[in-house]
């Protein structure tokens, strides 16, 4: 009996489809114009009945592209945190459809990192400024002053006016709330600062130079004595710029070293694979950024940088298919080559972008 009825139910199944091709062919698509031989347009894929659907209908649609659209997030983030390279790989292979495109996953990504460091008011930097008195030794009139080794190193003339002076220097924290550091310099130790830089000015100025220089480091330093998160506001908006520019000099560098199999691997490859390290990055800080909330910021930040380096080691194995000494001899020579030549240099320029234009 239950056999006769899911012939029924399957028979009237397949008789309502044959009666909606019917009904739909020969009609013209309302989507774009095109003629309908079933019930889906065999150019758009728009299906015929799209319009005055019941209220049952629009619910199961709804439902429908709901989990849908979880079991491809979920697939894509267990894809991307645990699976290494395998984003990049389906994408090589055209298994497209069961993860988010790359670069809509690395936008996202992105966007929630921001967005998170916003809304909890972390700073992805700050510098706290700091000082250590200098020892000044006057020898014939001659000041100077005295390293952690003992050697004399000469210094300026007005050095030998009696006064106490101090070496200014910037300690880098980073993911800490805004707000929860504070200037280490005395009243003393500023006014002194604030002396040395007017004092560099004028120098500037008797040279025939504007002391634009000077006055952008004295502006910044009485910033950052106020305030250590003082840049963060435009650290935030320059590193995304920085790094739209370092996942493609990302994936050229890889390109390099896989050059032989230039016809198997184009770049838009190498570029995917860039676009999930970098997304895995951004995923991998914002789970620091909590981290470093509870544990030493510094602890936490060399954490991630193992992690980051370990997860593009198998990424590589994962996605090129090397054996291990070549994966980890390739893998060693773009991390020291990214590290020098790209990502340090963009780090010290997206400072100074902050610093000049902040």
């Amino acid at each position: 009996m239950e056999e006769l009825e899911a012939v029924l139910e399957t028979g009237g199944a397949a008789a309502a489809e044959l009666a909606g091709s019917a009904l739909a062919r020969g009609r013209p698509c309302a989507n774009c114009g095109e003629t309908l031989a079933g019930r889906f347009c065999s150019s758009c894929g728009q299906p015929f009945d799209t319009h005055r659907r019941s209220l049952r209908h629009l619910g199961a649609d709804l439902v429908k592209d709901i989990a849908s659209f979880d079991s491809r997030i979920l697939r894509t983030v267990r894809a991307l945190l645990f699976r290494p390279g395998e984003l990049a790989l389906a994408f090589r292979e055209g298994r497209t459809q069961r993860y988010v495109p790359p670069v809509r996953l690395y936008l996202f990504v992105s966007l929630i990192f921001f967005l998170v460091l916003s809304a909890t008011g972390i700073a992805i930097f700050q510098f706290v400024m700091t000082a250590a008195p200098m020892t000044i030794t006057v020898v014939h009139g001659q000041p100077y002053v005295v390293d952690s080794d003992g050697e004399r190193h000469k210094m300026p003339a007005h050095y030998a006016d009696g006064k106490r002076h101090y070496n200014i220097s910037s300690k880098l924290v980073f993911f800490a709330r805004e707000g929860s550091l504070h200037s280490e310099l005395t009243p003393d130790q500023r006014n002194r600062l604030n002396e040395s830089l007017a004092r560099a000015e004028r120098a500037e100025k008797q040279q025939n130079k504007t002391g634009v220089v000077t006055r952008t480091i004295a502006a910044t330093t009485n910033k950052l004595a106020n305030d250590p998160a003082a840049l963060n506001g435009a650290l935030t908006a320059w590193i995304p710029r920085a790094l739209f520019l370092l996942v493609p000099l990302f994936a050229m560098l890889v390109a390099t070293f896989y050059w032989r199999r230039r016809k198997a691997l184009f770049f838009v490859d190498h570029l995917v694979f860039s676009l999930g390290i970098h997304s895995f990055a951004f995923a991998l800080l914002l789970v620091a950024a909590g981290f470093a909330q509870i544990l030493p910021g510094e602890l936490v930040l060399w954490t991630a940088v193992a992690v980051l380096g370990l997860y593009m080691l198998l990424a590589m194995r994962r996605f090129y298919g090397q054996n291990w000494f070549w994966t980890g001899a390739k893998f060693t020579a773009v991390s020291v080559l990214y590290g020098t030549f790209f990502l340090l240099p963009a780090f010290g320029l997206v400072i100074l972008a902050a610093v000049m234009w902040g």
